[in-house]
Order: structure tokens, then C-alpha cells, then sequence
């Protein structure tokens, strides 16, 4: 089974530990294996290409950024 590789980016304001929850919360509801990894190193944020927070990252592709994506979006980067 492939391990999904995904990374939340901001700095651990409210609106980023949301997004973590909804990522934890859809990958427990699809059963996907995923590494889930905080980054809040603004330089690493910044070699994304990323200048808003929060942001997901899916297996290095920036999905969502300076937004909360809603569950189903998120069920939709896990192929679910």
C-alpha cells in the first residue's frame, strides 16, 4: 500500500491546527496510510512556493493554500 505523504504549512495558528484536523479526521474515515508532518519553518513554506497559510501538501503537489478546505476536498487528494 503507497503512504500518502502530506504536509501541513503555517505557523500553528488556529485556522492551520483546523486543517490538521480535517486531514487526520478524513484519513482516519478512508483508512489511507498517510504521514502527516507540520511544517512551520517559514523558509521551508517558501520553497513551496507558498505565501499564504494555511496550506496542504499531497505528495509534493501544493493543493490548498491561505484556505480550509472542506472535508470532501480533502477525501478527494486522498482518492477517496
Amino acid at each position: 500500500m503507497e503512504i500518502k505523504e502530506i504536509k501541513i504549512l503555517g505557523p500553528g495558528c488556529p485556522k492551520c491546527h483546523q486543517v490538521e484536523k480535517l486531514v487526520k479526521e478524513a484519513i482516519s474515515e478512508t483508512g489511507v496510510a498517510a504521514d502527516v508532518e507540520k511544517v512551520t519553518d517559514f523558509k521551508k513554506i517558501a520553497s513551496y512556493g507558498v505565501f499564504g497559510t494555511p496550506a496542504v501538501v499531497v505528495d509534493g503537489v501544493v493543493k490548498a493554500v491561505g484556505k480550509i478546505p472542506k472535508k470532501e476536498e480533502i477525501l478527494g487528494w486522498l482518492g477517496k
